[in-house]
């Protein structure tokens, strides 16, 4: 559900005002609104130091989690901390790039072997000069001997299907021209770049033991980021409040939550800076979106934040979105050993990520369970059909095969829509009243008609079939409220006209989006097909010896499996995400547009 807000508006002097701001933000209960927000200078600054310090805190916590070196001396402050992590991962960037550039230059040289610049030069003088080429072995075999008839060939080295030689010329020689690629003559030998890298790995080792020393203030550079980032709200808050009586007034908005009016109302009676109102929140106002769902469906507030936060005023549509998410899920996986797994991932992640991650690991736990589920029910672990075990022959006469599983599938995602078209009737009512709701309505009905005269008679009840009289009245009362209630207080063949059109649109809208449920039944199969070849894959391609292929079994196994868990699980998240705000959120009448809840506050320490 979306908490409902409550809005204050602020009038302060302006020399009360940062210290009004320090409170607020020591309250850590109203979000001031933040309009026509330019950063300053001073604020990009903090904004690119931000942004430094998490990179900082990301790796210099990898570092020490690896332990890598010895303990070292930490900095004096976490601003220099911050400062040397920033030049010294600079610099091993510059340092890797050129160690990069230097092993290649030095592959390329090392056929030359070792030779001496200065002597070339010296004998260039005295009028003998040096031509150094290149051929592919086979050009050279062929051609060397009619080469070696004009001029002095030297081979010097033959590497990867290339031979490296030299041709020497005198004074007055004839020009070399061959069919081969010359080099021109390097500047330095191998020998002497390989040191030029040796010293490069000592630079690299420096900067490293930068590294190593910021590390050691990690504490104090998590601290110093939540300085920056409540410097950063107060500077954004102070920048972008209204000035009046030529600067010597502030006047700001904020929100703040109904339930913790009344710590917010203690709090301001306790001021004696701020003139204060108070006020539901108007039409045209655009208060901030604070969640607050049962333990269950705040896990899935995660998927819901992918797409966006629902606007003030409307429906959240998390507890009504997460159950189906996570049998979407299971649909997907449909494999009792990958569900095996996501739960144990789940319970072992509960006693070891922090509070901020559980809603996470619960989310994987729900989605695992429901792959259990779904897996027993299709037959399906890690590629093995369970049918065929005797362990599972008690319950296999309640596994469905593929034609059932496309049937279900076609039937959970009309169970879908027409959930979400209920939940928009209720939604528009609510927020602007039950005629406009009365379209809507009516093509719900208009639906569920036909889907009962469909179904009814194929499950012994004959009253109600196609074309019988109870079913023409409920099917004419939806489309006369599909055709003249679908704009209230217009002229009727304005709404008729707009009948027809919404109600082509509805259509051809509502057969895509069945259709769509149909990757349910698609990757469900796919997944176990795919773990069931890597398995035959195992048998069949394992040799005959004795303990080696029990070997060879397992590593084809682990890849395969590996292989197949990841992009079945990947299929079975994405997909799910589609159906829930493509033809879910649609037919549910959702509105995005909303801004999350965020109040001035100090940072948890």
């Amino acid at each position: 559900m979306i908490v409902p807000m409550i809005k204050y508006s602020f009038v302060l002097f302006y020399k009360d005002y940062e210290a009004f701001l320090a409170q607020l933000q020591e309250l850590g209960l109203v979000d001031i609104t933040v309009s026509g927000w330019e950063p300053s200078e001073d604020e990009r600054r903090l904004m690119t130091e931000i942004d430094q310090q998490r990179k900082a805190m990301k790796t210099l916590a990898e570092l020490r989690k690896n332990e890598l070196g010895t303990r070292a001396e930490a900095f004096d402050s976490p601003e220099e901390a911050l400062r040397h992590f920033v030049e010294a991962s600079a610099e091993i960037d510059r340092l890797h790039a050129e160690a990069a550039k230097l092993q290649k230059e030095i592959a390329d040289l090392e056929p030359w072997g070792d030779f001496s610049k200065a002597r070339i030069d010296q004998l260039a003088e005295n009028g003998i000069k040096l031509h150094l080429f290149t051929a592919f072995t086979k050009e050279f075999d062929l051609r060397a001997e009619g080469w070696k008839s004009e001029f002095a060939v030297e081979e010097i080295a033959r590497k990867n299907g290339v031979v490296y030689f030299a041709i020497v010329t005198g004074r007055g020689g004839q020009p070399v021209e061959i069919n081969a690629t010359e080099v021109k003559m390097p500047e330095r030998t191998a020998q002497e770049r390989k040191a030029d890298l040796t010293d490069l790995y000592q630079a690299l080792e420096t900067e490293r033991q930068r590294l190593e020393r910021a590390a050691e203030s990690l504490d104090e550079l998590d601290e110093y980021g939540k300085q920056l980032r409540e410097q950063l709200d107060l500077s954004r808050v102070n920048t972008s409040a209204l000035r009046q009586a030529d600067g010597a007034l502030v006047v700001m908005e904020g929100w703040a939550p109904a339930e913790a009016q009344e710590k917010v109302d203690a709090f301001l009676a306790d001021d004696e800076t701020a003139y204060t109102t108070k006020e539901e929140p108007q039409a045209e106002d655009e208060p901030p979106v604070l969640l607050k769902n049962n333990r269950f469906a705040r896990a899935f507030e995660f998927i819901g934040g992918f797409y966006s936060l629902p606007r003030y005023g409307t429906m959240d549509l998390t507890p009504f979105f997460a159950p189906f998410y996570m049998i979407f899920f299971g649909f997907c996986l449909a494999d009792a050993g990958y569900g095996s797994l996501y739960v144990i991932a789940a319970i072992i992640a509960r006693f070891k990520v922090s509070k901020q991650y559980q809603g996470l690991v619960t989310l994987a736990m729900m989605c695992g369970l429901s792959t259990i589920f779904f897996g027993l029910l299709t037959g399906n672990a890690f590629g093995i059909q369970l049918a065929e075990q005797p362990l599972f022959q008690p319950i296999s006469r309640y596994m469905i095969n593929s034609d059932q599983l496309f049937n279900v599938a076609i039937g959970v995602g009309v169970v879908h829509i027409l959930y979400a078209m209920c939940i928009k009737v209720f939604g528009i009512t609510k927020r602007d009243g039950f005629r406009y709701a009365l379209s809507s309505l009516g093509w719900l009905i208009f639906l569920l008609s036909g889907l009962c005269g469909f179904i009814l008679p194929e499950v012994g009840i004959e009253g109600y079939a196609l074309g019988s009289i109870p079913f023409w009245i409920t099917a004419g009362i939806g489309l006369c409220l599909m055709f003249f209630f679908n704009s209230p207080g217009k002229n009727p063949f304005f709404n008729f006209g707009l009948g027809i059109w919404n109600t082509y649109n509805d259509v051809t809208g509502l057969l895509s989006d069945v259709l769509s449920y149909i990757r349910l039944f698609a990757l469900g199969l796919s997944g176990g097909i795919l773990a069931l070849v890597f398995n035959r894959l195992a048998l069949e391609m394992s040799p005959d010896i004795i303990i080696f292929r029990q070997i060879v079994m397992i590593l084809i196994l682990a890849v395969g499996q590996g292989i197949t868990l990841f992009m079945a699980s990947l299929s079975a998240f994405v997909h799910p995400l589609r159906l829930t705000f493509v033809e879910f959120y649609k037919n549910a009448g959702f509105v995005d547009g909303g801004r999350p809840f965020q109040p001035l506050k100090k940072e948890e320490r």
